[in-house]
């Protein structure tokens, strides 16, 4: 392909400006109060696509995103994505499946309302389960943003369709039917049981797996899924779970003195709907743990004052999540919760295994709202609290590793003599 070289430098420009960790992403801006009442969402219409000259596509699945589709001639595709209400966090989640009545070479151009940047690195799948990155000699971002600077306001794929349905989407798609199977496949476990704690907005439920001695007044809490577009961060919550779910001899003995709860996922209706942001209420609830008028929000709080009231006390807490890159938001290192030291030793066991892995640790401002998640468990429970944020395009290969490290490095921790 004759263009080959100057899209891969484009591309290689929209990346390095993207995600560039040391000077152009220095990771959240403070957090800022938010009124966290019920919002009005818009919902997407559902429905099949005949862009004609035998091209169709759809959004007729769950989790995902397509607000409008045309074909501008015999070969151009252009998709619209919108959220579902604003103000919102800039991340346009996509996701939408394709195909043609006979081999046909497509352009895809995915854009965005204004003031929306586009940020997800297009992923596709012919069954969606094995997904990959779209090639770059088929990828181009907006060079006239990227050229000054600026992240892209739209990307174009080249692709091929035929009967066969390909998915194009943000991250992989991974609906609320798929977690509750992965969680229910755990509950069978000796060591591990699942619970409904609640309901979300719409009435799904608030599912929580209980790992280890049901006798335990020693807990941990683990949260995913607050924000729905954020697969890294599930997909390291995962690894961890199912690392501390081994029936090995560490594994056992942390068992037997710790109870784990694992809320797998907090926003069910976002995620099946292919939210970018919010739940049903269109609320982020990852700033509603101040305030408690979302549901999902309530119900955590709930069985977590429920747990103390019966004598338990919450030791450590993880909040994953995603961002542009891997970043640990910590509670300041100064104060002191109910084990002091382990998420700075943790972070940093975790460092000493991967060659070449500087940690990127950003401790929370003292004098920030306390409207988080990791807040909320440190200063109401004392547990030591961290949101584990994994970027956007980490392989899957360090998530996983960074994943199971975590798992195994909190058990070794918490059960040395430093922490006894």
């Amino acid at each position: 392909m004759k263009n080959f070289g100057w899209i891969v430098l484009i591309l290689m420009s929209f990346l390095f400006v993207f995600c560039k960790t040391d000077t152009k992403w220095k990771g959240q801006e403070p957090l800022q109060k938010v009124i966290t009442k019920t919002r009005p969402v818009q919902y997407q219409l559902k429905k099949i696509w005949n862009l004609g000259n035998g091209i169709f596509c759809s959004n007729e699945f769950d989790a995902a995103r397509l607000n409008g589709a045309v074909l501008t001639d015999d070969s151009f595709i252009t998709v619209l994505i919108t959220a579902e209400n604003t103000p919102v966090n800039s991340s346009p989640w996509y996701a939408f499946k394709l195909w043609a009545d006979t081999i046909k070479n497509v352009k895809l151009k995915i854009t965005y309302s204004d003031g929306v940047n586009h940020r997800y690195f297009p992923r596709i799948s012919s069954d969606k389960i094995t997904w990959n990155t779209v090639d770059s000699a088929y990828y181009l971002a907006d060079t006239a943003s990227v050229a000054k600077g600026e992240s892209p306001k739209f990307c174009t794929v080249s692709l091929t369709l035929s009967t066969d349905t390909i998915w194009i989407s943000a991250q992989e798609i991974i609906t609320a039917d798929d977690i509750n199977g992965w969680a229910g496949k755990l509950a069978e476990k000796p060591s591990v049981s699942m619970e409904e704690i609640g309901s979300s907005f719409e009435g799904r439920p608030i599912n929580l797996l209980q790992i280890g001695n049901p006798e335990s007044k020693k807990l941990m809490m683990v949260l995913s899924r607050q924000h729905p577009p954020e697969i890294t961060g599930w997909l390291a919550m995962k690894w961890f779970v199912e690392t501390l779910c081994e029936e090995n001899s560490v594994a056992e003995k942390f068992k037997d003195e710790y109870r784990v709860f694992v809320v797998p996922m907090v926003n069910p209706d976002g995620v099946d709907h292919g939210h970018w942001r919010h739940n049903s209420g269109g609320i982020d609830l990852n700033r509603d743990w101040e305030d408690f008028n979302q549901p999902e929000t309530k119900a955590i709080k709930h069985f977590m004052e429920q747990q103390v009231a019966k004598g338990g006390k919450f030791y450590f807490s993880i909040d994953f999540h995603s961002t542009f890159e891997d970043i640990y938001y910590t509670i300041d290192p100064k104060l002191k919760g109910n084990m002091p030291g382990l998420v700075p030793d943790l972070i940093n066991s975790v460092a000493e295994e991967i060659e070449g892995y500087e940690p990127n640790i950003r401790p929370n401002d003292l004098n920030e709202p306390k409207i988080s998640s990791t807040s909320f468990f440190f200063y109401n429970f004392g547990a030591e609290a961290v949101t584990y944020e994994i970027g956007d395009g980490t392989s899957r290969k360090l998530i996983r590793k960074k994943g199971e490290l975590t798992a195994k490095k909190l058990m070794d921790l918490v059960m040395s003599s430093k922490y006894q």
